[in-house]
């Protein structure tokens, strides 16, 4: 087992930490078995819920031009992998998809950047609350666009919106996104309650939160991507706190999944240690899972910011990863990760 020498950066200092382990782990790359002439696309969410059910939320069943597609799947596998079915196929709300989500009631929660809406349905695949609303196609509109000034925030309105999560209470937390900067908030029956966030670096401020998830005491989690941080808040919106692992070295030999070589000095997104999905774990003694897409890793996390461990790379072999887009975390030794890039789910076991 190798280890590597790192600071993590917590809430304004760096703090030096002894070696960190590359965690041991196993993957299948398919253990999610599709029907005949059924196939994935970019597998932008993946989930699970109490019976050990798995969903994947999948960019394919395109129709259309390749750049005005109706790009989102749902599917859901048993907890062996088997395909049970396609839920809520033709979804009007289903444009591009970007998170899935199973609540403590195992509802199902979808997040679709495209049509800048979330949908909760039942577990037995019924709309049960919509939030947000997709421009109208007699419109012609086209999708939401980065202006500077940022336009102002509308109560309810999304602008490509990522991910969704709930306190202890079954308060509702969505993070929205690309283009508004934002955390919203609604309560359990669905009424808007606040938001907090707007563009920016400072703490509070988000540069593409695209990742959200809770602890068991409610505190709200923030994948702030391009700021390269995952920042902590209270239920109200307080700021709490800042992790980050933004000086994990590198292996030598690092490629990214796509692209140019990714410079030493790089920022954003791309860059080492920039939060693309975040997972919590259930129960007393809660993890966190994070990934970036350079080089590639998993890090694991305690809830106050101390790394555990990494693990994996970049590429396209069993045990690599293509932009890992969405973890679930049914348990410390169990994960699956849905991929863009390889347009997979692998079943990652850690020993």
């Amino acid at each position: 087992m190798r280890a590597v020498f790192l600071a993590v950066f917590l809430t304004g200092a760096f703090v030096q930490q002894p070696a960190v382990p590359e965690l041991a782990y196993e993957a299948d790359p398919n253990f999610l078995k599709l029907p005949d002439n059924v196939y994935f696309g970019e597998v932008a969410g993946v989930a699970v819920n109490s019976q050990g059910h798995v969903f994947a939320f999948s960019r394919g069943g395109t129709v259309g031009p390749a750049f005005g597609a109706a790009a989102a799947q749902l599917f859901e596998f048993d907890k062996n992998g088997n395909f049970v079915r396609e839920i809520a196929k033709n979804l009007y709300a289903f444009s591009y998809a970007h998170a899935v989500r199973v609540d403590p009631q195992d509802n199902i929660w979808i997040v679709d950047k495209g049509s800048d809406m979330i949908v909760k349905l039942t577990p037995q695949g019924r709309v049960a609350m919509v939030f947000g609303r997709k421009k109208e196609a007699s419109d012609e509109a086209g999708p939401w666009t980065r202006v500077t000034p940022p336009r102002p925030h509308v109560n309810g309105q999304f602008r490509q919106p990522t991910d969704v999560t709930w306190d202890p209470q079954g308060n509702i937390f969505i993070s929205d996104g690309y283009i508004n900067s934002r955390v919203a908030k609604f309560d359990k029956n669905g009424d808007w309650v606040k938001s907090w966030g707007e563009k920016g670096t400072k703490e509070g401020e988000f540069d593409t939160p695209h990742s959200i998830a809770s602890d068991r005491n409610g505190n709200i989690y923030v994948a702030d991507r391009g700021n390269r941080r995952v920042q902590v808040f209270t239920p109200d919106g307080a700021f709490q706190r800042a992790i980050s692992v933004t000086n994990v070295p590198a292996p030598a030999d690092a490629k990214p999944a796509m692209g140019n070589p990714i410079p030493a000095e790089a920022t954003g997104t791309q860059a080492p240690g920039a939060p693309w999905a975040i997972c919590i774990t259930p129960g007393p003694n809660q993890v966190m899972f994070m990934s970036d897409a350079y080089p590639g890793r998993i890090y694991k996390l305690s809830l106050d910011g101390k790394l555990l461990g990494i693990l994996g790379r970049s590429g396209k072999q069993p045990k690599q990863f293509g932009w890992i887009h969405e973890i679930a975390c049914p348990s410390e030794r169990e994960l699956y990760v849905a991929e863009l890039l390889n347009w997979r789910v692998q079943k990652l076991t850690l020993r």
